[in-house]
Formats: C-alpha cells, structure tokens, sequence
C-alpha cells in the first residue's frame, strides 16, 4: 500500500509551515503501507499540477494532504471539500481569485474517501484532541483537497484522497496571545495515528460514530 502525503510550503508571512515540517518527520513505514511525502506550493492551481504529477508518477492507493488552520486547538480530518476558490488573502504568487470554480466541469463538492471518523478516534487514543472539521475553507486547503478528490476520480478511481489541518507550532504563536498551538512531535504522532487508522480500515466502513456540529 502507498500514501502519498503532502504538506504545504510557508504562506501568509509565517517563515514556517507545520504541515510540511509534519509530513517530512513522518515514517517511511506505517503499519505496513509506503509513505511518500511531498511538499507543495501554496499557490492555487500549482499545487494541484504538483499533486497530478505526483500521482500520476507514484499511483497512490491514499493520497492525503495536510495543511495548517492557524487557530484550531486540534488535528481536524475534514468532511467536505467545495469547488469553491474565495481567496481572503493572496497565495505565495498574489493570486487571490474570489468566487471562482476551481473545476468548471467538476462536481459542486466532494467529500473525503477517508476514514475520518476512524482517523478521529485513533488521534483521540494517541492522547491528542482530534474532531471531524465540516469545513476546509476557500484557500488552498480546501482548493488542493478537492483537486485532491477530483483527480483520484479521474486518474485513480480506486485510489482514496483527503485532507487534515493541524494546529500552528507553539514558534508561531510567540507573538500571537491566547491562539491554541501544538507540538512538532505531537502533530507528527497524530498525523502516524491518522495514517495508522487509514490502513486499517483500509477494507471497512469508517465509523458509525459521532462527528457532527450544531455551528
């Protein structure tokens, strides 16, 4: 089994991204499946070129993406990703498009093939706080986990594809009084957990469990 896992470069004038610094300390192996990681730019729509060129040339059975939602309190697999770009800040090239399909021929939405629940609970058992997210935003995180989703559909229908956020590291919060931030280490066991959980549910239904919100 091969996982491709990709995190973002810095964006939004932080000089580091956990998500990239997460998916570079993660095992070659995790409970038997090939990890392939690879770093992607936060720029709409070259990102999703790098992700094609990737799985084309590695032919992932999982691809997930990871990616930082400075703020959260906890490592969030989202639910749903929508053709949707509505840029509230530029990316690293000063693209900021508003209100724009990112594939015109592409369906509303797509939501995860992942097991996120799954991913929730064994995030949960490893010690870290964890809950499903309903929303991945309209900037590159939500833009690559549809292109993400899409181009599985296409190219590699069998394959599996979704995304996680992860909190900012406690550097980046230095100047930032009162926003939550989580450990490098921490971060990095909850994304193996997340992956642990994906393997093993690899040929079941993910869990029946709880994972709504009222907001």
């Amino acid at each position: 089994m091969k996982i491709l896992v990709t995190g973002f470069d810095p964006f939004g004038g932080e000089s580091m991204n956990p998500a990239i610094e997460a998916v570079k300390g993660l095992s070659d192996k995790i409970s038997g499946a090939e990890i392939i990681k690879l770093e992607i730019p936060t720029v709409f729509h070259k990102s999703a070129a790098v992700l094609e060129e990737a799985m084309l040339a590695h032919q992932p059975d999982v691809v997930l993406c990871v990616g930082q939602a400075g703020g959260r309190t906890g490592i969030t697999p989202e639910r749903v990703a929508i053709n949707q770009d509505d840029a509230r800040i530029e990316d690293n090239e000063g693209n900021q498009p508003v209100d724009i399909a990112i594939r015109e021929e592409g369906a509303p939405a797509y939501f995860a093939t992942l097991p996120i629940k799954a991913m929730v609970e064994a995030i949960k058992e490893a010690g870290l706080p964890s809950s499903v997210s309903n929303s991945a935003g309209t900037f590159v995180c939500n833009h690559i986990m549809y292109q993400a989703l899409y181009l599985a559909e296409q190219h590699l229908p069998a394959a599996r594809a979704g995304f996680v956020h992860i909190p900012f590291m406690p550097e980046q919060v230095v100047d930032k009084p009162g926003k939550a931030s989580m450990s490098l280490a921490d971060i990095t066991r909850g994304l193996e957990a997340s992956i642990e959980a994906i393997v093993n549910f690899k040929d079941k239904d993910d869990l029946q469990v709880t994972g709504g919100a009222t907001h």
